[in-house]
């Protein structure tokens, strides 16, 4: 089993270099063709033929589009990413900088989708048709129709500003204070939260009544065993195989669909940054923060497909 895992991990690996440079290719090509550019973003009104022209010789981009990608992907190679025209620092100092805010806010996001919607998926399939299956399936309802920006306003205005329990915005890193960092989260982690929640309680509930249903689970309540050991023991690893692939898609999406929750909450994150860089046409930022958000989501996946063989020894490789 180890050897075949080792096998199919090397060659989800490989898999990784040529999408990564489909990535490359798309995102250099929208980037490049959208109207507008840096020059014009770092000149304002002070923008004149003559200093246009200056800009883009200064930064090669009068170079011809083949040109121009071959030299930013041989720079990648290199594992460089360039200089960011507007900011005129490496692209790598930005990214370290705001990654640590994305994935902060995608973790804590996922621990409370994880912490609501397994109790909720379970206990909606076992009491099914009951009152807690009916609570469950209208938070479920209600977190998917609820938008996020439209839940971050109201949690600020109601637990912030009336009440007056925690930070309207901003962020604060663990090495300041922890209690500060996590005081920090908890609203953007609500906000995120609330609607993985709800997809992934449907999810585990259906999975869950399928599960119980299973002709061995049935063979094991002729048996006498008690209805709380085939819950927990029998059927819930089964039930988490779909809801691991779920939670493995929605983790690297988060990373990527945050954008509008640190806006809300003025969070100096990676969404804020690709959304500023894309207005100011600021392309070395945005081809390198699209590339970083490509590599986790493949990994995330990559990790997922390896819990697997944990939570079903069954599957093969």
């Amino acid at each position: 089993m180890a050897s075949s895992l080792q096998r199919y991990a090397i060659k989800r690996l490989l898999h990784l270099f040529p999408v990564l440079f489909g990535v490359s290719i798309i995102t250099f090509l929208f980037i490049h063709i959208a109207p507008g550019g840096p020059a014009y973003a770092m000149l304002g009104v002070e923008a004149t033929p003559e200093k246009v022209a200056q800009i883009r010789a200064q930064y090669g981009l009068d170079q011809p589009l083949p040109v121009q990608y071959v030299t930013w992907l041989a720079n990648v190679v290199q594992l460089e990413l360039g200089e960011s025209i507007i900011e005129g620092v490496p692209v790598s100092e930005l990214i370290v900088t705001r990654l640590p805010v994305s994935l902060s806010v995608a973790i804590a996001a996922m621990t409370v989708s994880l912490a609501i919607s397994i109790p909720a998926g379970i206990v909606s399939a076992v009491e099914k048709d009951e009152w807690p299956d009916t609570l469950a399936r209208v938070f479920a309802f209600w977190g998917v129709s609820m938008p996020n920006f439209w839940l971050g306003i109201l949690l600020i205005l109601f637990v912030s500003v009336r009440l007056g329990w925690l930070p309207i915005y901003g962020y604060v890193s663990p090495t300041e204070s922890v209690v500060q960092w996590i005081r920090h989260l908890i609203l953007p982690a609500i906000t995120l939260g609330t609607a993985l929640a709800a997809i992934v309680t449907r999810i585990m509930r259906s999975s869950m009544l399928e599960t119980l249903n299973e002709d061995y689970l049935k063979t094991a309540r002729a048996k006498g065993v008690d209805e709380r050991t085939i819950v927990t023991k029998h059927a819930l690893r089964n039930a988490l195989i779909p809801v691991t692939t779920i939670v493995g898609l929605q983790l690297g999406s988060l990373l990527g669909g945050s954008v509008l929750v640190e806006v809300v909450f003025a969070l100096p994150g990676m969404g804020q940054l690709v959304v500023d860089s894309i207005f100011s046409r600021d392309f070395p930022v945005v081809q390198g923060a699209v590339l970083v958000y490509a590599l986790i989501f493949v990994l995330v996946n990559l990790g997922v497909d390896l819990l697997y063989a944990y939570i079903d020894p069954r599957i093969k490789y």
